[in-house]
């Protein structure tokens, strides 16, 4: 008497197929990745900056000068933010920095990647939003 055997597995074309899947979200990975670590190095600078003394008294200028110090140790590129990117507002009268930059990372042929950060720091209560 013979048994019913059933193949397990998969195909060669399902592998193919899964591992170009995982292949381009892993690539995509691979260019994001070094991204979102400088921008993560950036909201950590930010974050040090709150602890200055007279911090809220400083002018834009003088900021982004202390900034440009804590980014050369977050391993953040100098060109990384363009100058407009700072932006010192005034409300209620309190002061906040806020950094925005967008990154434009190429990706295959002439598909690119376009990442926006944005983060806000208020400045004389050391309170991040």
């Amino acid at each position: 008497m013979r048994t019913h055997v059933t193949q397990k597995g998969i195909t060669m074309i399902g592998f193919v197929m899964l591992l170009g899947v995982v292949g381009f979200f892993a690539y995509a990975a691979m260019k994001l990745v070094p991204v979102y670590s400088e921008y993560f190095g950036i909201v950590k600078a930010m974050k040090q900056l709150q602890t200055e003394p007279n911090i809220e008294s400083k002018s834009i200028d003088e900021i982004r000068a202390l900034l440009n110090v804590k980014f050369s140790v977050q391993y953040v590129d100098d060109n990384t933010i363009p100058k407009g990117g700072y932006q010192l507002v005034t409300e209620n009268g309190q002061r906040s920095l806020r950094i925005a930059y967008d990154k434009d990372i190429p990706f295959v042929y002439n598909v690119d990647m376009l990442v926006h950060f944005s983060k806000t720091v208020d400045l004389a209560h050391g309170a991040s939003y």
